[in-house]
């Protein structure tokens, strides 16, 4: 009999390093691709890999979420086994503590075992709701398997200079994890390549009956993490716990190392993932029929170029475009452009990502820039060109000189 895997995806961050995007949405909320939401590629994830009993674990801002996921994430009826259910917290009470949210990735799952109880799973995917990234989640739980690991953490090379955001893993030979380190100051490199850390992606494979006692131990110890305190308690503990190799992960109708992983937590890291989509030939493809990309399905129109009289031509260059899209007279060149947005005549948009319904007047010239929803920007605006001009705005501008213009901001 195949062994029952129940997925639950950590959907609650705040994503506070994205706000304004996050300023009435949660992290995994937010969009991505022209089409998608973040939260998106968790699920494909555990969709295209025979994964269909999930649990969406919400905690802060999450009325868009809980809106995507009931508009586009249902399956049928008759088969109980198959269901995307949100889980928001329910604020249980502790003796000693009275209601509580979630306080922790750990606890999140802790506060819910009992649908792992209930769904009788023989293991566990806990995976990140926030990353950009494809998986075959089947092949983690083949070698977690074959390795008989009560833990199988996905495992992702970084240089150590970039590796103190994340848990950082010392292995051995077998790549059985001996060490670990969540933020560290000062992360450690492996012994063949001091200059390469190997860090956690946050996606974890547990069997039910250790992940059951890591989570009773931790509750009466007050650790409510996995990485700073989970992971740690169980090497310390003797648990076999085994890092996953992401480089090795075979994803249908994709041939080479599969490389490709972002945390989109910063507004920068979003932006530069955004710029990945649009090359001739993007380091990430959205366009594999053998491990498709699903989302909320919305019922827009085609995209629409239209005007061709000298320098009034509607024209989308190294770009993608939703439905919906109207180009009317004006040019969009390396950018993301999300559904039902308007670029009127001698319009320019240069290296940017516009979520839906903007609509960007005649005349205006916008760069290196990020639209939020529901903004009409007047006709000669420019954005991007003089960052004081655009800082005086309110626009948030990041490190790399990137200007966000929240949502539904309203030009004066």
């Amino acid at each position: 009999m195949a062994k029952r895997v129940l997925g639950m995806i950590l959907a609650g961050g705040q994503g506070t390093r994205l706000s304004p995007l996050t300023a009435k949405r949660s992290k995994p909320a937010v969009p991505f691709g022209s089409k998608y939401r973040i939260i998106d590629f968790a699920l494909n994830n555990f969709i295209n890999s025979g994964i269909f009993s999930i649990y969406v674990l919400t905690q802060f801002k999450a009325q868009s979420l809980t809106e995507h996921i009931q508009r586009g994430w249902r399956f049928g009826t008759f088969l109980s086994d198959y269901f995307i259910t949100l889980v928001p917290a329910q604020m249980y009470r502790y003796e000693e503590l009275g209601p509580v949210w979630y306080r922790g990735t750990a606890d999140a799952v802790y506060q819910n075992l009992h649908l792992v109880q209930n769904y009788h799973a023989d293991y566990v995917a806990v995976f990140s709701g926030d990353h950009i990234y494809k998986m075959n989640v089947a092949h983690m739980i083949e070698m977690h398997e074959d390795t008989r690991a009560d833990i199988t953490i996905a495992a992702y090379p970084m240089p150590v200079s970039q590796a103190s955001r994340f848990g950082v893993m010392q292995v051995d030979e077998r790549y059985r994890i001996i060490g670990f380190e969540e933020k560290p100051k000062e992360p450690k490199g492996l012994p063949d390549k001091p200059d390469t850390a190997l860090t956690s992606m946050g996606n974890y494979i547990f069997s039910a009956k250790a992940l059951e006692e890591l989570l009773h131990e931790a509750e009466r110890e007050g650790g409510y993490d996995f990485g700073k305190d989970i992971i740690p308690k169980a090497i310390r503990d003797g648990y076999h716990v085994q890092a996953y190799d992401f480089a090795r992960n075979p994803i249908p109708g994709q041939t080479g190392p599969n490389t490709y992983w972002r945390d989109v937590g910063t507004l920068d890291a979003y932006f530069d993932a955004s710029m990945d989509l649009v090359s001739a030939k993007p380091e990430f493809d959205l366009y594999n029929p053998e491990f498709p990309l699903r989302t909320a399905m919305e019922f827009s129109p085609p995209a629409k170029f239209v005007h061709e009289a000298g320098d009034r031509t509607g024209r989308s260059l190294n770009s993608l475009l939703a439905g919906g899209v109207i180009v009317s007279g004006g040019t969009v060149r390396e950018s993301v452009v999300s559904r039902r947005v308007r670029v009127n005549s001698y319009a320019e948009v240069n290296r940017s990502v516009i979520l839906d319904e903007v609509e960007i007047g005649r005349h205006c010239r916008i760069q290196n820039a990020i639209i939020d929803k529901n903004v009409h920007i007047p006709p000669g605006t420019q954005i991007g060109y003089d960052l004081e001009l655009d800082r005086s705005r309110g626009f948030v501008i990041t490190e790399s000189g990137v200007v966000v213009v929240p949502k539904s901001y309203n030009f004066k």
